[in-house]
Parts: structure tokens; sequence; C-alpha cells
């Protein structure tokens, strides 16, 4: 699932795009309304991500042109402007949500699951890696088919790597996900935690394994045959 995100500030941009990547989503970006209308014509997306206050234009005049050629897809704009006729202004163009700046990555994500459940896209998928799969919605994980309880830490672990399985997820955003639950971690807290997750892998007879990236973090993949 594919969202575009049009945004010219670039540390804003590096955050969404990490953000949308942690949470299971590709993404495109364009720092211009004119480039942004371009990308729409030939590339569909689930959501737009808009900032109203481009380089080149407003960007409420590529809502308005989306919706003047029929393009329906949902539209989330962000903007520093917070009085309630900027919304309404916002909202009557055509845009379905409006986030106010600095807003929190959890309330943008949760809007973006609303609209994509209000367009009838299917959001409530399962993430597989062999036969371990982990529900995005519910977070709830099976492995061979039959539910498997976590604790909250072992869980966030599980899902950062299981979204990226097959690819290195760093040691640094691992710790990040660990301490954003509790502050009373020692420093060896991934370790311990990965540690825990294979066992528990192992015990439920998963087919994957995690793999330590010397130096970089850690990935999980399927057993070699």
């Amino acid at each position: 699932m594919r969202i575009l995100i049009v945004e010219d500030h670039a540390e804003l941009v590096t955050m969404l795009v990490r953000l949308l990547d942690t949470a299971g989503y590709a993404s495109d970006c364009t720092t211009t309304a004119e480039d942004a209308l371009i990308v729409l014509s030939y590339t569909r997306y689930a959501v737009v991500i808009l900032d109203l206050g481009l380089p080149d234009a407003d960007g409420l005049s590529v809502v308005r042109a989306m919706r003047e050629r029929d393009d329906r897809t949902p539209v989330i704009a962000l903007t520093a402007r917070a009085s309630v006729a900027h919304r309404v202004t916002g909202l009557e163009a055509g845009a379905d949500d409006y986030l106010a700046k600095p807003f929190a990555p959890e309330e943008l994500l949760a809007r973006i699951q609303a609209l994509l459940r209000r367009s009838g896209t299917i959001v409530d998928r399962t993430i597989d890696c062999g036969n371990v799969s982990f529900d995005p919605a519910t977070r709830e994980v099976a492995i061979g088919g039959v539910p498997t309880v976590l604790s909250a830490r072992e869980l966030e672990v599980l899902a950062a790597l299981i979204r990226r399985s097959s690819r290195v997820v760093t040691k640094a955003h691992i710790e990040q996900l660990l301490f954003g639950l509790a502050d009373d971690l020692g420093s060896n807290a991934v370790e311990v935690y990965i540690h825990r997750l294979r066992r528990r892998l192992t015990l439920a007879e998963a087919d994957v394994e995690i793999v330590t990236v010397r130096g970089v973090g850690y990935m999980i993949m399927e057993r070699a045959a």
C-alpha cells in the first residue's frame, strides 16, 4: 500500500517516511504542488499526505485539481494554520481530514487507517514471514496458525522486525521502541528482548530466525531449508 507525501520540509519528510515504513506502508515524496499533480496523474495512491504551505502554490490547489479530475484519493491536509476557518476551508476544498502541526505520529497513523476503512481499502491485513503472522490492526501474533501471546516489549520488537522482514532493523530503532514503553531498561535491553523473542520462536517451532547484523542491528527471515 503506497502513500504520497507532498511536503517541502526535509526533516518532516524524513520522519514521515520512517514512520510509514515502520507501519508497513510504502511512500513516495514530492515537494511542490506541480510535481504532486504530475505524479498523481500516473500513479494510484491509497492516501495523500499534503502540506498546505507548499513553495509553489497553496496545497489546497492540489486538492481542488484532484477533485476536478475526479481523483477521489483520500487526502490528509497538514498545516500550521489551526483555526476553525482554515479547517473548514480545507474540508470544503475536498480534503478528507485535517491535522495541525505539530502532531503525534500515532495520531497520523490512526487517521490514515480511519480514511482507508472509510474508503473501503482493506487495511486489516496480516504481515507474514514464514509461519509467523502479525496483524497490525489487532496486534495479534500467530505461529503456525496458533495464537501466541507476547509481552508488550516482545511484541514491539517482533512487529518492527516482521514489518521489514529480510531487511535490517537498526539497534537504535529497536531501542527507541523499547524506551518508548518504559524508561527503566538497562543498557543491554535490546539484546535481552531479542534473546527472549528468539527463545519464544524456537519453542513455538517457528520456521524463521532473527539474524544479528553485527554493528548495525537485526533482521527476521525464513530459515534455510
